[in-house]
């Protein structure tokens, strides 16, 4: 749990984390974000930190991957899957990182030498073993960790048995990684680092109703359309608004402006409210407690804070290959269902609210189950654990 910086923090010597992550969908980016504000608020003066998004870094067209990503994942996911799984193996993924580094070598050597860190996070599974052999080139090297950010189904590029500690999510992830030559002591599993911020936010059903001024009574759906608002949301608006659900629907529609301006000029039959994009440490916590089922796609870090809001989750859609596996730590454990047709999914959330308020409770109490609220404390603590301990000399030249 959360600690305030005490007198002692002031006599601690300073110590400096490094993160290394990518802006190729949002969990790299919030896992690091997370971490750092754990820390920030545990050791408060004694650490200070550094970012990086080493893909940017890159020469083209790699270096393009960042805008590339959504697009791909959210037009072609044919295309996505058969790149996922052409380079997901332990000797495809060994060929392609060799290939990253010596493509890109002088950069990364350029950049670590430009970073100096008391220890290295990385939350992108490309990015580290091509950094890590830079950081193998320095005098001496801090410790390197990998935050697994992919749940279940955890691509190779995870797992190279030679970074110093490597925190996974789940017990899958953990025998992935013993599978593709990591040691047991090697991997901590945590969790998924979520931000201590939202966990702070949480508050009860009745004090976040009030807070947005939703109706009191009605069963209440949030629906989550992502950061940029994509998908199938605006159909699945469409099927659910076309019944008499008795509940009120909570839209995010993300930085989307069309699909907002297209539901704010429909002719609603239900009670509802728009929202564009919302903060994920204030207000996206607030809406989970506001709610009574929630509408996503299988994204690792909205069902990782969904698990902690106690939300059914219905998931409507999924990334082929590193979001498959989430799809069934959801099903397999209760606490949800996968729909990725909107009109079955207007079916479903009609179904549940005609069950009553007992069985929806059910399926919040298997959604907490699944829940790592201490994941982010876990990893905060070992990361400045890591940093305390005495850098590495370099034993070979690479």
């Amino acid at each position: 749990m959360p600690q305030e910086p005490g007198p002692e923090a002031e006599r601690r010597p300073k110590k400096r984390i490094l993160f290394l992550f990518s802006d190729t969908g949002g969990g790299h980016r919030s896992a690091f974000q997370a971490i750092q504000d754990a820390m920030q608020m545990r050791y408060g003066e004694s650490v200070e930190f550094d970012a990086v998004d080493v893909i940017r870094e890159f020469k083209w067209p790699l270096n393009k991957q960042p805008e590339l990503y959504p697009r791909v994942v959210n037009t072609s996911k044919f295309l996505w899957a058969l790149m996922y799984h052409s380079f997901d193996g332990k000797r495809r993924a060994r060929w392609a990182r060799h290939l990253i580094y010596r493509n890109n070598r002088r950069r990364l050597r350029r950049l670590v030498s430009e970073h100096p860190a008391d220890a290295v996070v990385c939350t992108h599974s490309v990015i580290a073993n091509p950094a890590y052999r830079a950081f193998l080139t320095l005098p001496e090297r801090p410790p390197f960790l990998t935050v697994v950010t992919d749940l279940v189904t955890t691509p190779s590029f995870w797992y190279d048995p030679r970074v110093d500690h490597c925190f996974v999510p789940t017990e899958s992830a953990y025998r992935r990684g013993l599978r593709l030559g990591m040691a047991p002591s090697q991997m901590q599993i945590t969790g998924l680092p979520v931000n201590p911020h939202f966990i702070k936010s949480m508050t009860s059903k009745a004090e976040a109703r009030r807070a947005f001024g939703f109706d009191p009574q009605l069963p209440a759906v949030l629906l989550v359309s992502g950061g940029e608002g994509m998908g199938k949301i605006h159909r699945t608006v469409r099927a659910l608004d076309a019944q008499p659900l008795g509940a009120q629907l909570l839209v995010i529609c993300g930085r989307n402006d069309d699909l907002r301006a297209k539901l704010e000029s429909r002719d609603w039959n239900n009670a509802h409210r728009l929202f564009g994009f919302v903060s994920n440490h204030h207000e996206m916590p607030r809406l989970m407690a506001a709610s009574d089922i929630i509408v996503t796609k299988a994204g690792p870090s909205t069902i990782s804070e969904a698990a902690i809001a106690g939300l059914p989750m219905i998931i409507s859609d999924r990334i082929p290959g590193q979001e498959t596996g989430n799809v069934r730590l959801v099903t397999e454990n209760g606490a949800g269902v996968y729909l990725p047709k909107p009109e079955k999914v207007a079916e479903r959330i009609i179904e549940w609210l005609r069950e009553g308020p007992e069985k929806l409770q059910e399926r919040a109490a298997n959604a907490r189950r699944i829940a790592r609220p201490e994941a982010v404390w876990d990893i905060a603590d070992a990361v400045w654990e890591w940093a305390n301990k005495p850098k590495f000399a370099r034993t070979r030249i690479y």
